[in-house]
């Protein structure tokens, strides 16, 4: 089974392109032709929700994935609506595996062993279905919480090697309140963030793929580049997943640090900056022609990106 970091490195490769499109669908931000065809069908209903959810997104996927090698949805924009979110979920994780694309789900689910075993079955591995096995979500990566540590951690990483699938442990994250716990300084005057790093090293050390990046990675925000540079050096194998770019404020040159000196190590998300463009007047596209809006931006965040790696000579293919 290849390593997730090989196969996620073959596609930046092949794409040109570190960036990835977060899929995290609003009903209110939809355009309206797509939510009233789904009234039409269904009425005022969760049904409708999910249709104008997934309709919305295989639109997006049809434009962005000659750009990009990654997406990303966020499982809570879906598990809001109950079965036909997830149906919704399902669906957009099998359209964008069949156009060619890795996809992420950030659901940074973690509990104890057993139950963690079992999440881990059901998004990466594969489940027990009477007297045969069968794959469930079928992901290709995770975000995990590793707060309740190693033990609910391990199911994970054991299924990156037996699925070839890959992880990203929350190590400093975008958000303004992430230094409430991740800054705090320990007796040995490590941040929990740096202890965090140490963790994600000691999970990743038999996952390294012949690029020599681990399937374990890290979040790791854009929006402190600084703290970045000091992650940088402490999990140098693995692959970063940074939020924070575009919306949250983060820009291409806070991005930076995240990588290494062979230009990968990192992979950048938008969400809201990618698939809501169409709001943007910059790319002068009404609702009908939402997705033109999209492939403009990701076009636009691509050359971004890849100019300011580039001037760090870090461009890697």
């Amino acid at each position: 089974m290849k390593n997730f970091a090989d196969r996620l490195i073959g596609e930046i490769n092949r794409k040109k392109s570190v960036a990835v499109v977060g899929l995290d669908p609003r009903i209110e931000s939809i355009p309206e032709h797509i939510t009233k065809e789904a009234k039409d069908k269904f009425g005022e209903t969760f049904q409708a929700i999910g249709y104008s959810f997934f309709e919305f997104n295989k639109r997006i996927i049809d434009k962005v994935f000659p750009h990009v090698a990654v997406i990303k949805p966020q499982m809570a924009f879906y598990e809001a609506y109950g079965p036909e979110g997830i149906t919704a979920f399902k669906k957009t994780v099998a359209y964008g595996k069949k156009k060619g694309l890795l996809v992420i789900e950030d659901a940074k689910r973690n509990d104890i062993g057993s139950t963690a075993k079992a999440y881990s079955n059901g998004h990466l591995g594969n489940v027990e279905v009477f007297s045969k096995k069968e794959n469930s979500f079928d992901v290709d990566a995770i975000t995990v919480n590793a707060y309740l540590g190693t033990d609910g951690v391990s199911p994970f990483v054991n299924a990156c090697q037996e699925f070839g699938k890959g992880m990203f442990v929350l190590v400093k994250t975008s958000n303004k309140s992430s230094g409430d716990l991740q800054d705090v300084k320990l007796a040995d005057g490590r941040t929990v963030f740096e202890l965090m790093a140490s963790f994600v090293n000691q999970w990743g050390q038999e996952q390294i793929g012949s690029n020599g990046y681990s399937s374990v990675g890290a979040v790791v925000g854009a929006t402190y580049p600084e703290q970045a540079k000091v992650l940088r050096t402490l999990m140098q194998k693995s692959f970063f997943l940074v939020p924070g770019y575009g919306a949250q404020g983060g820009s291409a040159k806070d991005t930076l640090n995240c990588f290494n000196d062979d230009g990968l190590g990192a992979i950048v998300n938008s969400s809201r900056g990618i698939i809501f463009a169409y709001k943007k007047p910059e790319f002068q596209c009404s609702e009908t022609e939402f997705e033109q809006a999209s492939e403009k931006a990701i076009i636009k965040m691509n050359q971004e990106i890849n100019k300011a790696l580039k001037e760090q000579n870090k461009i890697p293919w």
